[in-house]
């Protein structure tokens, strides 16, 4: 059962109206992104390659996503408990989860935090602390796709720089955050400052939330699913290339591995809104350094594309429906309760 707690509706309210804004100037730069691919890649050219693309290939292509997000989910539920948040219900959960989906066209995917603005509504926890989840899922989600790409690494040699700077960065943070006692100190020392104090005991929050979903075991864990979870998504890149008439190899998977781990970073690094842009044309422009014949700038657009579809604009269908449906359950809750008194 889940359980609902009274609060200050009209703060809730405004934070998911504002991620929304966000998240439409964020689908009016994918439509120039997509426009600038087409193109690149030649309209007449680019539509034929889509109309010969083998289109039954889109049902396991749509199964590998659903996967990956199934086993993000799990990850998601098992830092829910690590943090004793109360009991949702599987249901609220998976529409929780998948909510956050519909803001990844903001800057950062920070719109993700949509998942704790409802969580606070749902359950009273504080935002500061359940953000920790959401940062925590970036982390580990980043940190699988460092693994992913590196697979490549012996075959292809740019981006070595890129990749060994982020995973740099990524451990240092996690590192961090293991020490939240150092962390906690300094936000003591300024939290009498103007226009600092009110946030200092959310982040305090944030800090000791953190430390406990990243102790070792539970983040080798986290990453070790992440891992499995987007090699889903890799497996659904090369299928889409397959589809192109691109000839199947086991160089082609650790290609597409690789693209789509490497692209994904870059994306997640420039904070652009979904990586739109850099994401779409770091892949697009990788794929055209594979020495294949069948590798035309139209079937590159194509690919590009497809798996954008698959991945980014589907989770963002996904999301936005659940956003819905969750707000409505929260809003006919909230007001059965103020009736009830």
């Amino acid at each position: 059962m889940t359980s609902f707690r009274s609060g200050d509706d009209s703060g809730g309210s405004t934070g998911v109206q504002r991620l929304w804004i966000s998240t439409l100037a964020g689908a009016a730069i994918a439509v120039a992104v997509v426009t600038g691919l087409a193109l690149f890649g030649d309209v007449q050219q680019l539509a034929a390659a889509l109309q010969d693309f083998t289109w039954w290939l889109a049902v396991p292509i749509l199964a590998l996503t659903l996967i990956n997000y199934l086993l993000r989910f799990v990850k998601w539920e098992t830092y829910l408990r690590r943090l004793a948040i109360p009991p949702l219900g599987l249901g609220t959960s998976v529409l929780i989860f998948l909510s956050g989906f519909s803001m990844s066209l903001t800057p950062g995917k920070v719109g993700e935090l949509v998942k704790t603005l409802l969580l606070n509504r749902l359950t009273g926890e504080p935002v500061g602390r359940t953000s920790a989840i959401i940062a925590a899922e970036r982390l580990t989600d980043g940190l699988a796709m460092l693994v992913l790409a590196s697979l490549g690494l012996t075959q292809f040699a740019y981006g070595r720089t890129l990749l060994a700077v982020a995973a740099l960065g990524a451990l240092l943070l996690v590192a961090l955050l293991r020490r939240p006692w150092l962390l906690t100190a300094v936000l003591r020392r300024i939290e009498h400052r103007p226009l600092v104090g009110r946030g200092v005991e959310q982040v305090v929050a944030f800090v000791h939330a953190s430390n406990d979903l990243l102790g070792l075991r539970l983040l080798s864990g986290a990453v070790g699913l992440g891992i499995v979870s987007w090699a889903g998504e890799c497996l659904a890149f090369f299928l889409v290339l397959v589809g192109l008439d691109v000839d199947p190899s086991w160089h082609l998977l650790l290609a597409a591995t690789f693209i789509l781990a490497v692209s994904s970073i870059v994306g997640a690094v420039s904070m652009l809104p979904g990586g739109l842009g850099v994401t779409d044309a770091s892949m697009a422009g990788m794929l055209l350094l594979l020495p294949s014949d069948a590798m035309q700038r139209s079937t590159a657009v194509a690919a590009t594309l497809l798996i954008r579809f698959s991945t980014l604009w589907f989770a963002v269908i996904l999301g936005s429906v659940a956003l819905v449906i969750i707000q409505r359950r929260v809003a006919t809750e909230m007001t059965r309760r103020s009736l009830t008194g």
